[in-house]
């Protein structure tokens, strides 16, 4: 039987140990901070679900699959991880990044409808669309509880099989050294998110700092929203956490993961504040609700990264801020590259990358 241990115990490293202990193999994951720390990459409360990438049919078609998978998880464990109320995206001019993304999701069969302005802001009390051109509106995308996917996930794997080790990982080629304690895999696959880059030379990725807000306003039952042109998102009250306006504009780089979170900048939230007098103005005096300090892994043209930098050692990482919806659809795809079923695609490799929009939410830089 195979062997193989995962570092990094996120969505994306827990999605691909349950993977592939459900496959066949016997599985070692290995994570050194707990469920609730702040400084996991996965630790946020919730993540957009997703088909319209721009022009790209690969993620747009991971990202409609992954989607069928986040409806499964919830029936498989009889709990509601997605919610499945919908994502608009506030287009500014009438043939752009909206309009693509609507031709290639109908080429794909992937339901989408581009609306008229006046015929979306029905669907949030007091919304100003006089700035907009045209409205997509995915109706089975939606939300996803970040945290609590991945703790099921990661529940899920250990049913499956999967040894969890607790412990700080440094690599020595294909042994991982876990606390001075030495493990042996076939394969070993590294997902540790922001830390990669402190681990391995030559990767094409930034740790970027990312504040996400949340202001005490009770709208439940909308949908989730993105303004590509503005790169903002956000959705109505989950959990109880407040409504959701958090900005996509890349945090300087060089953001150490390892930071305390003390509590985000005074210019997130009133970048927030600005978008929520603009868009939502009945709101721009919310008292804010939750707040967290959050990190990208960033790559210049947000692809990923997914590469053999030996033999039988994989890192896997450069989520660039949209990596998380796609984690069970990708598991299966990365089940299928580290059984040589599947060639890896180019694109996830370490040549040079030019910065490039259009996969993330953000269109601004």
């Amino acid at each position: 039987m195979q062997n193989v241990i995962v570092v990094g115990a996120g969505i994306w490293g827990a999605s691909l140990a349950l993977r592939l202990a459900e496959s066949g193999r016997r599985v070692t994951l290995v994570e050194r901070l707990a469920g609730a720390d702040p400084r996991r990459a996965s630790a946020g409360e919730t993540r957009l679900v997703r088909s319209a990438h721009g022009t790209s049919e690969f993620y747009a078609r991971m990202a409609w699959q992954a989607t069928r998978d986040w409806l499964a998880l919830n029936e498989r464990v009889g709990e509601e991880i997605f919610l499945p109320q919908g994502v608009m995206w506030f287009g500014r001019e009438p043939d752009g990044w909206e309009v693509r993304s609507a031709e290639v999701l109908k080429d794909l069969d992937i339901p989408c409808t581009l609306l008229d302005p006046a015929e979306a802001a029905m669907f949030y009390p007091e919304m100003r669309h006089d700035d907009l051109a045209t409205v997509l509106y995915e109706p089975e995308a939606g939300v996803v509880r970040a945290r609590r996917a991945t703790e099921v996930t990661t529940g899920l794997a250990r049913d499956a099989g999967v040894t969890l080790i607790t412990g700080t990982a440094v690599p020595d080629g294909r042994n991982v050294l876990v606390d001075g304690e030495i493990l042996t895999g076939d394969q070993v696959v590294w997902a540790c998110g922001a830390w990669l880059p402190g681990l391995f030379e030559g990767l094409p990725i930034e740790v970027t700092r990312q504040d996400t807000t949340h202001f005490a306003a009770g709208w439940t039952g909308v949908p989730a929203f993105c303004d590509y042109s503005s790169s903002a998102y956000g959705h109505g009250d989950i959990g109880g956490h407040g409504m959701k306006i958090t900005s996509d504009v890349e945090g300087e780089p060089g953001f150490d993961p390892e930071s305390p979170r003390d509590g985000i900048l005074a210019s997130s939230e009133r970048r927030a504040r600005d978008y929520l007098a603009r868009r939502f103005p009945s709101l721009a005096g919310t008292p804010l609700g939750l707040t967290q300090v959050c990190q990208y892994a960033v790559t210049p043209d947000a692809e990923w990264v997914i590469t053999e930098i030996e033999e039988g050692v994989w890192v896997l990482g450069g989520d660039s801020g949209h990596g998380f919806k796609h984690a069970p659809a990708l598991a299966t795809y990365l089940t299928s590259v580290l059984a040589g079923e599947t060639a890896v695609d180019p694109r996830f490799g370490l040549h040079s990358r030019d910065s490039v929009r259009g996969l993330r939410t953000s269109g601004e830089t």
